[in-house]
């Protein structure tokens, strides 16, 4: 009885640990070696609005990620954009055309938390149903510390300064258009995220093809 107890309790834990791997789509390693000179890049940096209804390659969203906030220095977890005390408080939540994912910089990898096409809420202005991605930049105010809500609003909004440029060079080298937004509903993307309290809607930036 006590095997036989045993042995279902490994398949229910095994169970359970297929079910969080199959939870996490590992992306597609980021190219690193490729893209335009950075001068150049900066020469072409703009923000635009034009977005068409296309789908990103599954490539250009791993290299999209990575560029924007993944690890590059994986010996001691280290981004693409800095933050304030190595906090790191600064969460992607992502709206694609299949659903809604959060990125996960550590595995580079993308967890699925809904399959609707949540794309509008991500921002007020028309353009943002038709875009290929929407990325909503959250900040955790647990990992800032015992500051002034001001304060971690504040490091929250330079944090993700860094990492909307990040965005904007790597649309530059790729040939895509890119746009960082305040005009949002935080409440709205709040309530679509199922964010805890502590989960504060900073800003967010679409990405895709020009008409």
């Amino acid at each position: 009885m006590k095997l036989r107890n045993l042995y279902l309790a490994f398949i229910a834990l095994l169970t359970i640990n297929t079910a969080v791997a199959q939870d996490l789509v590992k992306l597609p390693a980021p190219d690193k070696t490729g893209g335009k000179p950075l001068m150049q890049a900066l020469n072409e940096r703009s923000s635009s609005r034009d977005f068409i209804d296309k789908d990103l390659t599954d490539q250009q969203l791993s290299d999209l990620l990575w560029a924007a906030y993944g690890i590059n220095r994986s010996e001691d977890g280290k981004h693409t954009a800095p933050t304030s005390k190595n906090n790191q408080d600064i969460e992607i939540y992502m709206t694609l055309k299949k659903g809604v994912f959060i990125y996960v910089p550590k595995e580079h990898a993308l967890k699925q938390i809904s399959k609707l096409d949540l794309r509008k809420v991500a921002g007020k202005q028309p353009f943002v149903k038709d875009a290929a991605v929407n990325l909503i930049y959250v900040s955790d105010f647990d990992k800032l510390g015992k500051s002034s809500d001001d304060i971690k609003m504040m490091t929250a909004a330079t944090h993700c300064g860094f990492i909307g440029q990040n965005v904007y060079l790597y649309c530059a080298s790729e040939g895509l258009i890119s746009v960082f937004r305040a005009w949002i509903n935080k409440d709205e993307i709040k309530e679509a995220l199922q964010l805890k309290e502590n989960q504060k809607v900073i800003y967010s930036q679409t990405v895709g093809y020009s008409k």
